[in-house]
């Protein structure tokens, strides 16, 4: 009677698309995400060396050994007390060098130390 073709067998829709679209997705979502933002230290940027210095020199060292003031060696934790006398105010700024090899976390520790005691005017110089 009617002689029909073979039934060709069913295509299966393709992944390809949808695999595309994921990744455009992932890429965009990882773009547009930010990390690590509660982790960032606060630090004071500005001033430029506009004003004039006031009393003595007061230069904290981080060394992987040890802290000095200005050249004197001194123990992290009387490092405050010892910083006091050379404030000519409580807003005075204290300049915090870490020499090579000094490691990162290290500094954060005492600049969580100072501005405990107080000291808030800290300007970390390379």
């Amino acid at each position: 009677m009617f002689a029909f073709d073979t039934p060709r067998p069913r295509r299966r829709p393709s992944l390809t698309p949808m695999i595309d679209v994921v990744f455009l997705l992932l890429v965009f979502f990882m773009l547009a995400a930010r990390f690590g933002q509660d982790l960032s230290l606060p630090l004071a940027t500005g001033g430029g060396g506009a004003a004039e210095w006031q009393g003595p020199p007061r230069l904290v060292t981080l060394r992987p050994e040890g802290v000095t003031l200005n050249g004197v060696p001194t123990e992290p934790a009387a490092l405050a007390e010892a910083l006091r006398p050379l404030l000519p105010a409580p807003d005075a700024p204290v300049l915090i060098r870490a020499a090579e090899g000094t490691e990162l976390g290290r500094l954060v520790a005492l600049l969580d130390r100072l501005r405990g005691a107080g000291i808030t005017n800290l300007a970390v110089v390379e």
